[in-house]
Parts: structure tokens; sequence; C-alpha cells
């Protein structure tokens, strides 16, 4: 079993609610994004219109972050999802550079979301997974995988625009889709053999 995703871009309408989501599962310290929508204009007035790009970790196959790593902090389990050990990370930021998606933040601190940056109830117990001086990224929810759950992004996107499955069983929805569509990684050409396939908008 392969874990991967399918993000049919002809949908998403850049809501940013896969981000929230994220953030809310995740506790994400302020500054720290997960799962990021970029936005960009295409074509050229009066005719141009925006188009929205959802990107994260994609969990390669061939990870440059995983090879790169000097301390094993970086690993890739069996179902093709790539995590990161905080306590085995030293901070070097190797990863952070290799990275060809720009996927792997850097915890300089741990801020909360307010001015006074006294921290709530729910940041106080999210919070404590965060180490300062250490790389973090999207694990996939591996934790509501695990329970059979939906990744978060993908249970609360609001235009179905999301399919997590198993990318090595020719019979699973993500991989139906895939071959009906077309669909390709982000930057294949670098060899990476991401687990995140994109349906073109």
């Amino acid at each position: 079993m392969r874990y991967g995703m399918l993000i049919d871009l002809r949908k998403c309408v850049g809501c940013g609610a896969c981000s929230v989501a994220c953030r809310a599962q995740n506790g994400t310290p302020a500054g720290i994004s997960f799962n990021n929508v970029r936005k960009f204009e295409v074509g050229q007035f009066p005719t141009s219109k925006m188009k929205w790009l959802p990107m994260s970790c994609m969990h390669c196959e061939n990870a440059p972050c995983l090879k790169i790593c000097p301390n094993g902090a970086t690993n890739r389990n069996e179902e093709g999802i790539v995590t990161v050990d905080s306590e085995k990370c030293m901070g070097c930021r190797a990863c952070v550079l290799t990275c060809p998606y720009e996927a792997r933040q850097f915890v300089w601190d741990i801020n909360n979301y307010y001015e006074d940056n006294n921290a709530t109830p729910f940041e106080e117990k999210k919070h404590v997974n965060f180490e300062k001086g250490t790389v973090v990224k999207c694990v996939f929810c591996v934790d509501r995988v695990s329970k059979g759950q939906k990744n978060a992004c993908v249970a609360t996107c609001p235009a179905d625009c999301r399919i997590f499955g198993d990318l090595d069983s020719p019979d699973s929805e993500i991989s139906r889709l895939i071959a009906q569509h077309g669909a390709v990684p982000f930057r294949g050409e670098l060899g990476t053999n991401s687990s995140v396939y994109y349906i073109g908008g």
C-alpha cells in the first residue's frame, strides 16, 4: 500500500478551508502552515482569471529530504508517508533547502495567534507537539488515517476536490481517477515520484 492524494484543480475555488482545517488539526504555531493554497493569475486582461494551487508535502517515493537528512530524522513508513522525528532532528535545515516543493518549515519560535501572545487552551494543548529548532511538515494526518478517518483537508474541502487513497491498488478511487483524467504530479520532471497528483484546471 502506498498512500497518495489527488487534487482536482478544476474544482478548487481557493477558499482556504483546507489550510484552516490543517491548522486546526495540527495546532500549528503562528507563521507555520503545512497546507498552503497559492494563487496566481492566468491569461491577459480583460479575460484573465485567478487560479489556485494547493501545496503541501508531496510524500515522494524518491524523497530528496530523506536522502540528505544527516541524522535519520526523516523517514518514510510502509504506507509511503514521509515523517519527521523531532527528537532526532538537529535543525540543520538541509531538508528545507533540498525540498523542491518548499513543503518543510523550520520552527524558529512557538508563537501564539494573538497579540498579547497568551496561549489559548487549544494552543497550550497542541503546541507541546512542536519543538523549537526543528523542522515540521504535513504528515498526511497519519493519526487520523490510522483510525480510518479522512485527512482533515479532505474531510473539510467544500468542493470535494481532494481524494485520498491507495496508489498501489488499481481499483482504488484515486487510481481510477488518475488514470481516467491523466492526472500528473507537480513538477514530475524532477523524478521525486510524488504521491500527490493534480488534475489540471
